[in-house]
């Protein structure tokens, strides 16, 4: 049985998985603007389906339907799945001076809600690449 823990391992191919989306999204003026009109209940309902399609992959690819001893691993590994995604999102979107992390936080993080999205999913597809 293979150990589930999370290392440095796991957290670079999540960082690479989130990248890998990230970037062509964040250079859309349409994500940016998504940040601006979506209301906070779609937001809201948009990090929600974010976290139960990360569960679903995560429980079909990564632990085969087995977390009947694991469910904290499981959780665990979809919270940091996401953060980091959305750690990485926010760097991406820093870079291209499309962060209003001081000026308008609000909006800083409506904007990195909407690009996790699939950043997530990229992040949890390629952490499950090694799994067995």
């Amino acid at each position: 049985m293979k150990n589930f823990s999370f290392n440095m391992e796991d957290a670079s191919q999540v960082c690479v998985g989130a990248f890998a989306l990230a970037v062509p999204i964040s250079f859309s003026e349409e994500a940016w603007q998504l940040g601006t009109t979506l209301p906070t209940t779609n937001l809201l309902f948009l990090m929600s389906l974010s976290l139960c399609f990360l569960g679903v992959f995560a429980y079909q690819s990564v632990f085969q339907r087995d977390i009947k001893h694991r469910i904290s691993v499981f959780i665990f590994r979809i919270a940091i799945a996401y953060l980091l995604a959305a750690l990485v999102v926010g760097l991406v979107l820093f870079a291209l001076n499309k962060l209003p992390i001081i000026d308008n936080p609000i909006l800083a993080f409506k904007r990195i809600i909407v690009i996790t999205m699939p950043a997530s999913m990229g992040a949890i597809v390629v952490d499950s690449f090694d799994k067995e």
